[in-house]
């Protein structure tokens, strides 16, 4: 087993950050996987169990358990897991509603454990997780224009549902909170104001903003012990509140819409997250917000070390471009160029600069250190640039293009000029390696192909044909062989001189392997890719030495750091996990 840890929260879970109450944790889904993470010491725990992305959670008051639920495919049953929090153990797997699970909550003593079918079920469940002689007889459920307050019917194993009255008004209910003492509930809609029920009459309390209504709705609500409500909205505004004007008394603006809002112990701090993956820790008394987590929220395409260092990497994912600082998983710098995608990044050798790939077909170079735009080559390919390289004089830059076109730049200071377009491949260009000397690279293929191209007289060398889409590929540090991967799961090894196979191996059971690097002495490689799994081979012996476990979405990109210390892998549901190189060079 490789040891990991991970950078991300799956921002797109209503309610999904939570605080448990021993105030020296947080919790929060990522792909299939729960984390546990401590506040202040960053340790990580993962619960392993799903099936499929994890849709809720939620903490029993006391803290002793946790639930979680998916989502599932139509018709196909949609699995709650219990966990022993303590022993962090899955307890029990609970399995009736279908599709997806689209809420949970506990009953105050532990008693009870309901859960809310997703559109395709409908249906609640009420689970008895002890029998104990205390009642938790009542629970609330609201959506698309419906409110109800639930009862149960032990005797005769009833739910009664009643539903709640709000005259004319029609609404519909993202976000619901429960008073302290039950007196009353709180409701958070798509139109941006706030219901006041009471659970025993069934009526409407009061509404409000009557003005300023919570822009893109209320997303988060959460009732404070000492009165009024912390409230968040879709538009990213953090708002604390009371009833019945519901005017902000306190209010700070966040980046991304608001989906969770979890207390630490009485609520004297609190935490928050958003749609963009961040997470903030907030002071209630002076109302500051204090980035503590963050990362893609979108798939990530390609993760770089710069030469020579471990201390820094650099990964892309759709609109932005974002420079890590390794050991205290702490972004650095965040290059945003808004509705494009990033495809590919390098370093330029001299650390000087960050040369990028784009969907609108640019080629983009970025300071490090500011991320201030040096330079832009326009219309570098014509179905985008999807694979970049850097030559390690600093000189030339090689691109790959949506129509398979592979183009040498040549680049000074002052100017960037196209030195030949290679036109071979007859898709697009996958992955692009660059010999130590400069004089010959390497490009990998979805037609079927890889070529390894003369740098010098520009032109082709040698074609590497197989029946797969080519997703990556590395040069052997003796430079006499390469290694190459793709869809048909076969990691295969070629002789540079004639591209002849020397030898196959199973790269992976399921899906695609799109990941691949090789250590400096080529001792070991990794691997990542639709499996989820990384592995390090040995290449020599052509077999898996470790396998890591940990990411929930297919593996897009993988690296091992300079100096062998970290395997720093990427996937598609925006994970970054950093993982112990598990060799000591």
């Amino acid at each position: 087993m490789i040891t990991l840890f991970n950078l991300s929260l799956s921002g797109h879970v209503p309610t999904g950050l939570k605080c448990h109450p021993d105030q020296e944790h947080v919790i929060y889904p990522l792909g299939c996987t729960i984390l546990i993470q401590a506040i202040n010491t960053q340790e990580q725990n993962f619960l392993h169990g799903h099936g499929n992305n994890v849709s809720c959670v939620t903490i029993s008051k006391s803290g002793v358990y946790l639930a979680s639920g998916q989502v599932t495919f139509m018709g196909f049953k949609a699995d709650i897991i219990l966990w022993d929090y303590k022993k962090r153990e899955l307890i029990a797997r609970l399995s009736l509603h279908k599709g997806k699970i689209e809420a949970l909550a506990f009953s105050p003593n532990d008693l009870y454990l309901v859960s809310l079918g997703g559109p395709d079920d409908g249906s609640v469940v009420v689970w008895s997780i002890a029998k104990r002689e205390c009642r938790d007889e009542m629970f609330v459920t609201a959506g698309n224009g419906t409110i109800r307050v639930w009862e149960l019917d032990l005797p005769n194993r009833k739910i009664w549902p009643t539903e709640c009255q709000t005259g004319q008004m029609k609404r519909i209910v993202m976000s619901i909170t429960m008073a302290d003492d039950d007196s009353f509930f709180y409701l958070g809609t798509t139109t941006g104001d706030i219901l006041k029920m009471n659970p025993r009459t069934k009526l409407l309390a009061d509404t409000g903003p009557a003005k300023d209504k919570f822009s893109l709705g209320v997303s988060a609500i959460k009732c404070l012990k000492m009165g009024g409500l912390l409230v968040g909205s879709g538009a990213g505004l953090l708002v604390f509140c009371k009833s019945p004007s519901y005017k902000p008394i306190k209010k700070i603006q966040l980046q991304g819409g608001i989906t969770s809002i979890t207390l630490r112990g009485e609520g004297h701090q609190f935490f928050v997250g958003t749609e963009e993956s961040h997470i903030y820790r907030v002071n209630f008394t002076d109302f500051k917000e204090t980035l503590i987590a963050t990362c893609h929220c979108e798939a990530v395409q390609d993760i770089v070390f710069p030469f020579g260092t471990t201390e820094l990497f650099a990964t892309c994912a759709k609109k932005d471009i974002r420079v890590w600082h390794t050991l205290s998983n702490r972004e650095l710098l965040r290059i945003t160029v808004p509705n494009m995608t990033c495809h590919g990044i390098d370093f330029m050798r001299d650390g000087k600069s960050i040369i990028s790939a784009w969907d609108d077909g640019r080629i983009r170079a970025f300071a490090p250190e500011t991320g201030r735009l040096m330079y832009v080559i326009n219309n570098a390919h014509r179905i985008g640039v999807t694979a970049i390289a850097t030559t390690s004089d600093c000189k030339r830059v090689i691109s790959g293009g949506g129509e398979g076109e592979v183009r040498v730049w040549q680049i000074s200071c002052q100017t960037q000029k196209l030195e030949e377009a290679l036109k071979e491949h007859k898709s697009s260009v996958s992955c692009i390696r660059v010999k130590k000397n400069n004089e010959e690279c390497v490009t990998a293929s979805t037609d079927g192909t890889c070529i390894i191209w003369d740098l010098v007289r520009l032109r082709r060398n040698q074609m590497i044909l197989a029946n797969t889409l080519f997703q990556c590929v590395c040069y052997h540090p003796e430079e006499f062989q390469i290694i190459t991967s793709g869809t048909d799961r076969k990691i295969a090894y070629w002789e540079v001189f004639d591209g002849s196979v020397i030898r196959e191996l199973e790269g992976s059971l399921s899906g695609s392997v799109n990941g691949m690097d090789i250590t400096l002495e080529g001792v070991h490689f990794v691997t990542g890719g639709n499996d989820h799994l990384v592995k390090v081979w040995d290449y020599n012996e052509g077999e898996v030495t470790h396998v890591g476990v940990g990411h929930s979405g297919n593996i897009t990109r993988i690296r091992i750091s300079p100096g062998n210390q970290y395997i720093v892998s990427v996937s598609a549901d925006g994970a970054i996990l950093r993982w112990k190189y598990p060799f000591t060079s």
